[in-house]
């Protein structure tokens, strides 16, 4: 059903947001994996590209809060994907890097994600999906809540 026929509250932008999101998990899980998250998945291509951020530092890059992060790296380093070491300047600075598996599951699942891209957005032309990423982009911004 187009948009514009349903039902005024399914139209509401919220709603539109987390189906839109369950549209996503749902692909995710059958393209990418059923173990690994998104949001894991985030975290080992964050390390890639800025290895030894401490554990606040990556939580702000993928704006979760101090305990969603504390639980999410603590279950990747029992899972051997992530190493957390001591800061050589700073002691009670936790480094966070990639483990030789880490790097490995994350190699292997960027195709995979690339895959989710192209599935999620194929209705749309490249000019509508980057307009998507950049409308979806100003609504993160910090605001007043």
């Amino acid at each position: 059903m187009p948009i514009d026929a349903q039902p005024r509250i399914l139209a509401h932008t919220g709603s539109l947001i987390r189906r839109a999101q369950q549209r996503h998990v749902a692909i995710w899980m059958r393209e990418v994996s059923t173990d690994v998250t998104s949001v894991q998945y985030a975290v080992l291509l964050v390390l890639e590209h800025l290895p030894g951020v401490s554990q606040r530092e990556l939580g702000d890059e993928l704006d979760l809060d101090r305990a969603t992060i504390a639980e999410l790296v603590a279950r990747m380093v029992r899972n051997g994907l992530v190493a957390r070491v001591s800061d050589l300047q700073d002691k009670r600075r936790k480094a966070l890097s990639l483990t030789t598996p880490g790097q490995t599951l994350l190699n292997e699942l960027k195709p995979r994600v690339e895959n989710v891209e192209q599935v999620l957005t194929q209705h749309l032309s490249a000019t509508e999906r980057d307009a998507l990423r950049s409308l979806i982009g100003r609504l993160l911004i910090p605001g007043e809540s």
